[in-house]
């Protein structure tokens, strides 16, 4: 009966974790079906929750579509270059924040903070205006860098938690063998950083990928700058909403980010644990 007591405890606890995971999933699930129903099943008045007829041409819609190659390649280029330097800045930055004493740390730490905190979609006009006025508007440089900012504050944050689990010891061993203090951190440190540079660079992938504001305002004239994000809403016209080739587009559009978190995942959880053990 003891044994017992535990695992009855446990039952609501579980089912409302399935209920959870259920609830999450279900729009994804709805999604993928609907991309491969008839074009006359998705319209239909009684919509059934597994297709009974399968189909591709949705995902033929999509391909064919006018700059599926060319939005594909923008979004990778921006979506990749922004994390590397969100990597490279956020590394030097959360290293001499965890390792130096320095004047005014404290305030830059509680700027990173506040920067994190700050809502994105409240950063759009001044921006907007900033890009207008050093005519940088409608360039993939410009949403590279807006997306290397957002990414950056979240980015110092982890890394520097990382760091700070890192024994100082290592790299002073590492130094009286000869190394200089940028290579004790290049073979000691920076190989275990692995987990906490993945756990950013998921973040910083899904944010990037995924975000469709700035993409939309500062891209205006020049289409061939555009991203996916915008791209999606290319199925809309007068005449209405193509879902089919919609949910397909949106089903390759989240491939890659699905991709990603699987080959990432391991240490993903054991980055954001770490990340948060130390101040």
């Amino acid at each position: 009966m003891t044994l017992l007591r535990p695992r009855v405890r446990r039952i609501p606890l579980n089912a409302a974790a399935v209920l959870t995971v259920l609830v999450c999933l279900f729009p994804v699930y709805w999604m993928i079906s609907t991309a491969f129903k008839p074009s006359r099943d998705i319209q239909s008045a009684d919509p059934k929750l597994f297709p009974h007829t399968w189909t591709l041409d949705h995902f033929r819609t999509a391909v064919q579509a006018d700059g599926f190659e060319l939005f594909w390649r923008n979004s990778i280029l921006v979506t990749l270059t922004s994390i590397l330097l969100a990597l490279l800045v956020a590394i030097g930055s959360a290293y001499a924040v965890a390792r130096m004493r320095w004047k005014g740390r404290r305030q830059f730490m509680l700027m990173v903070f506040i920067a994190q905190m700050a809502p994105w979609e409240s950063l759009i006009i001044p921006i907007y205006i900033i890009s207008r006025d050093t005519d940088m508007l409608d360039r993939l440089p410009t949403l590279t860098l807006v997306y290397f900012m957002v990414t950056l504050p979240f980015s110092i944050v982890v890394l520097r938690g990382f760091i700070a689990t890192i024994p100082p010891e290592l790299e002073e061993a590492a130094q009286v063998d000869g190394c200089t203090r940028t290579g004790a951190f290049r073979r000691v440190a920076l190989p275990l950083l692995a987990p906490g540079l993945m756990a950013t660079s998921l973040f910083g992938f899904i944010t990037a990928w995924n975000e469709f504001a700035y993409a939309n305002f500062l891209i205006i004239k020049h289409q061939d700058s555009r991203t996916l994000p915008v791209w999606l809403s290319s199925f809309q016209n007068t005449f209405g909403t193509d879902w089919g080739a919609t949910m397909a587009a949106s089903t390759l559009f989240a491939l890659p980010a699905l991709v990603v978190f699987l080959l990432l995942q391991r240490h993903v959880t054991s980055g954001f644990a770490a990340g948060a053990v130390k101040g």
